[in-house]
């Protein structure tokens, strides 16, 4: 091997190393984990002795075209428009900027298809994006079947345990998890978003190791918030190999000559600490993505939606945020149901003006009323929701997603505007900039409760066919232009992303909001089973979460007030109880939680985490440490059994914490307790659980 063909990337604590493989014609991966697992045989190296599959199909291939790898699964199938499938490349060259980017390149002068491999690391992360450059070279257009963003090869000894976020509406990010010996694992959205019912997440690990503890775990996030797909294979010779990518509506996509399809940004991640590392690489990688916002404190808000529905009125309202404020709330919110033609979700929908009589006072000055009670201001809005009874569809029936000829589906009584294109664009920043730019708004809760069905273009031009237009792309790309024209142009607003509750959470929508809403269930023993996949993936700072008085769905055991309170302090703290009904005891209860958040939300915030146990277990929680190590919080659930708890002998349930300094000394702020970091990372932190107290929230200052 030469110096030439071997290419090394390195992040924070890790190696990514790249090599040539087949004579030159692809990319093959050779070592990837801590510093220094390059020095030595590649763990990926295999004999190239292959029985009826091809060496391509072999291979730790980083990207590979059909044609090349015929059997075992291509990421890329192209062909010329009624032409056989199938690529066949030649090494073209190479450009690295030191250990932090790269680019490999791949021509096929036949097809008339440029190929560019792209990586890149994140500082302070480690995390090494990846993602594939198209380019029709040739004087043909070329039709692209599939076109992944990359492929992760990962080296098993004992077959791979896969671990995925699962569920569906109301019980989003399902922690599961599949052990494939052999075989293949593949999960999508065609939803045209990331769905409710799988995430464009995957962690990947040797079957036979642990899921905690010391395991080498990998794990890859697909940035795309329309149709994707992941698929894992445990190929030939003992490795587990994964392809992720977008998913064209349209079956396929037509590259013109001369034009560049650029796909989705893959994050690849890897922890030599199990999933619960792996979840600080991705929470590092998040706070990475907020920048300069993550230095905005995340405000108590309350919203309106569980108390009122679509009943909003001025009056109605300025109650509600009178109590709001007097419990220590920072910001109210309004959700549905403040605009013209919306007494239900039959109509009102592209029609965003204030309803005069709901506010006979005028907007403004219902706004005013608000904010002089030392609250800010937010709106719920859904920019690509249209009511059919609505005026906008009178005047513009051509921006809805439609096929000539056949009839619409309702969702929740209304269509999709076709936001891919731009005169649907502008119309939504017009509105966007109109509504913030005449009230006093510093808070926007996007949401998007309608999945395109019928996704058809009336009146397209004639010839241009489906696979011409892009749709789904088309339109992520005018949702993405809308939320990055909102952070230049109205950078001090907090923008919410919320899809029916979590159908839209991926890098590409939380790199352009402040917070997302996980689920539209806040039950608790419900909402701590989300909140503990959601950990796994996304950071504490992206987790909108409610206190609310709603019943489980799925589990329906009553849990105390403060178990909901650190259910929702375990990420960004909300209200939307109808708290005019709670008592006088309730509400002192919930100004003394609010207060204690303010107290340790920098720490939840901005601290590395560590996951205690899991909800199916008596005891449960999440610790988070301040940068520099001085203070610990600890969020902790009883989720057992608990009414013998009082009556009969037993010891305090523990949570083991972790990463402590063994030597130091720890005080808790409450009552003064000291420990040592020896005993809480053996003996643990004690929590005597009883019917009552069913939750706590525990904060420790090193001494």
């Amino acid at each position: 091997m030469t110096a030439h063909d071997r290419w090394l990337l390195r992040t924070d604590t890790t190696t990514y190393a790249v090599t040539l493989g087949g004579d030159g014609r692809w990319a093959e991966l050779a070592a990837w984990g801590p510093h220094g697992a390059e020095d030595g045989p590649s763990p990926m190296d295999w004999s190239r002795r292959t029985h009826f599959i091809t060496p391509a199909d072999a291979a730790p291939a980083e990207y590979i075209p059909y044609g090349l790898r015929p059997f075992t699964g291509a990421d890329l199938v192209a062909s010329r428009p009624g032409g056989d499938r199938g690529s066949w490349w030649r090494f073209d060259g190479a450009t690295q900027d030191g250990d932090r980017a790269l680019r490999l390149d791949f021509a096929d002068d036949l097809l008339g298809l440029r190929t560019a491999l792209h990586y890149e690391t994140v500082p302070g992360t480690d995390v090494v994006l990846r993602w594939t450059e198209l380019t029709c070279t040739g004087e043909d257009e070329v039709r692209l079947e599939r076109f992944d963003s990359a492929a992760v090869n990962v080296p098993v000894q004992g077959g791979a345990r896969l671990t995925y976020l699962a569920g569906q509406w109301s019980q989003e990010f399902q922690l599961r998890d599949v052990e494939v010996q052999r075989g293949r694992f593949e999960m999508e959205s065609t939803q045209g978003s990331a769905g409710h019912a799988y995430h464009p997440w995957l962690a990947i690990q040797d079957a036979a190791a642990p899921a905690e503890g010391a395991t080498p775990t990998y794990g890859i996030a697909l940035e795309w918030s329309g149709n994707w797909r992941i698929t894992a294979d445990a190929e030939p010779g003992g490795a587990v190999r994964v392809r992720a990518g977008r998913v064209p509506h349209e079956g396929a996509v037509r590259l013109a000559p001369g034009a560049t399809l650029v796909t989705p940004r893959l994050a690849c991640a890897f922890s030599p600490d199990g999933l619960d590392g792996l979840a600080r690489v991705w929470h590092r990688y998040e706070r990475h993505l907020t920048g300069e916002r993550m230095d905005r404190p995340r405000k108590v808000l309350y919203n309106s939606w569980e108390a009122t529905g679509f009943d909003v009125d001025a009056e109605g309202q300025l109650e509600l945020a009178k109590v709001a404020a007097e419990l220590g709330a920072e910001l109210f919110v309004v959700d549905d149901g403040w605009f013209t033609g919306r007494p239900d979700d039959t109509g009102g929908l592209g029609d965003w003006d204030p309803d005069p009589a709901e506010f006979p006072g005028g907007f403004d000055r219902f706004v005013e009323d608000v904010r002089a009670l030392g609250l800010d201001f937010g709106l719920w809005v859904e920019p690509e929701g249209i009511s059919p009874r609505s005026k906008l569809y009178a005047e513009h029936p051509e921006w809805v997603y439609r096929i000539d000829g056949r009839p619409a589906t309702l969702v929740r009584n209304q269509l999709l505007l076709d936001l891919g294109r731009e005169d649907v664009q502008e119309f939504v920043i017009g509105t966007l900039d109109g509504l913030l730019g005449s009230h006093a708004i510093s808070y926007l809760k996007w949401d998007m409760n309608r999945p395109p069905t019928e996704r058809g273009r009336p009146g397209h031009p004639a010839g241009a066919d489906p696979e011409h237009q892009d749709l789904d792309a088309a339109h992520i790309a005018g949702y993405l232009r809308v939320l990055d024209h909102l952070r230049t142009a109205h950078p001090h607003v907090t923008v919410e992303g919320c899809a029916g509750g979590g159908g839209r959470v991926e890098h590409a929508t939380i790199a352009r909001t402040d917070v997302v809403w996980p689920s539209d269930n806040t039950a608790p023993m419900d909402r701590l089973r989300i909140q503990y996949g959601y950990l796994h993936a996304h950071a504490p700072h992206t987790m909108s979460s409610w206190v609310t008085d709603a019943p489980g769905v799925f589990d329906p055991r009553p849990r105390s007030l403060a178990f909901r309170f650190v259910n929702s302090m375990a990420g960004v703290l909300g209200i939307g109880a109808d708290i005019r009904h709670w008592t006088p005891g309730q509400r002192s209860e919930a100004a003394r939680w609010i207060a204690r958040y303010k107290e340790v939300r920098d720490v939840v915030h901005h601290g590395e985490v560590h996951l205690l146990g899991s909800p199916a277990d008596p005891t449960c929680g999440v610790q988070y440490e301040e940068p520099g190590g001085d203070r610990l919080v600890v969020t902790a659930w009883n989720t057992g059994l608990l009414d013998g708890a009082p009556l009969v002998p037993g010891r305090a349930a523990r949570l083991r914490l972790r990463g402590l300094r063994p030597d130091a000394v720890y005080a808790d702020a409450a009552t003064g307790t000291r420990y040592s970091g020896a005993y809480l990372l053996h003996s643990g932190l004690p929590f005597a659980w009883t019917a009552e107290h069913d939750a706590e929230l525990t904060v420790l200052a090193r001494q």
